[in-house]
């Protein structure tokens, strides 16, 4: 499977976990340390844990395993390293203060609509 098609699967599984403010960020023209950034907000630990595993499901259904998973039930940032996708799921607040849309501002913001 493409890694395009591989990122509309999983902006598919966290708009199915009523993810907030997902947002695709094309950053292969300026770094080598993936093709795609995707970075979407929870409410509250349980919705992130649900949209991790949301995002980790799609994944392996494609037949792709995660090369490393940072955070857990209690964390309120996830990071998670497909090779050439990579995921951040926060809290609210995390995603603010952290800012990622701005450190990555020179990166394409691939819109799905």
């Amino acid at each position: 499977m493409e890694t395009f098609e591989l990122v509309k699967n999983i902006k598919a599984a966290l708009d199915d976990k009523k993810a907030e403010d997902i947002t695709v960020l094309d950053i292969s023209e300026i770094s080598s340390i993936a093709d795609y950034f995707i970075i979407a907000n929870g409410n509250n630990p349980n919705q992130l844990t649900a949209m991790q595993d949301a995002c980790d499901e799609a994944m392996y259904r494609a037949g792709v395993h995660a090369k490393h998973i940072e955070g857990n039930a209690n964390s309120t940032w996830v990071l998670m390293d497909y090779n050439d996708i990579i995921i951040h799921l926060f809290s609210k607040e995390d995603r603010q203060f952290y800012n990622l849309e701005r450190i990555w501002k020179d990166a394409t913001v691939v819109d799905f609509e």
